[in-house]
């Protein structure tokens, strides 16, 4: 199992979810975050030949969902072609392994509480 931490502009969520239940992901985590990558939230790098050094924080959607291995690259490709705007900023996608997984209210492990 793999636990993706997706976050894109706002506005793709609704392309994200559809996405998501395409593939029969079996649930997701929706967070309202902020947040800047390397150009540290400023679209315009140099003003009037200066460089501009403010951080400005925007706001993004984090969405977490587990899911089955093989789903993954199939995910990714949908992600990217969907969602990219070919703009700075349409976000990322953290990729981390699931060693198990435990449903709280029956005790049932493994990759079927997913």
């Amino acid at each position: 199992m793999k636990k993706l931490e997706i976050i894109i502009r706002p506005e793709s969520l609704e392309d994200l979810k559809n996405i998501l239940n395409s593939h029969t992901v079996g649930g997701m985590t929706v967070a309202s975050v902020m947040g800047c990558g390397q150009q540290k939230g400023d679209v315009h790098s140099e003003f009037k030949g200066l460089q501009v050094m403010n951080i400005n924080l925007l706001p993004k959607i984090m969405v977490i969902a587990v899911v089955q291995d093989e789903k993954v690259e199939d995910l990714l490709t949908r992600i990217q072609e969907t969602i990219s705007s070919g703009r700075v900023g349409d976000g990322k996608v953290f990729i981390y392994d699931v060693v198990d997984a435990m449903r709280i209210r029956t005790g049932e492990r493994g990759a079927k509480v997913v």
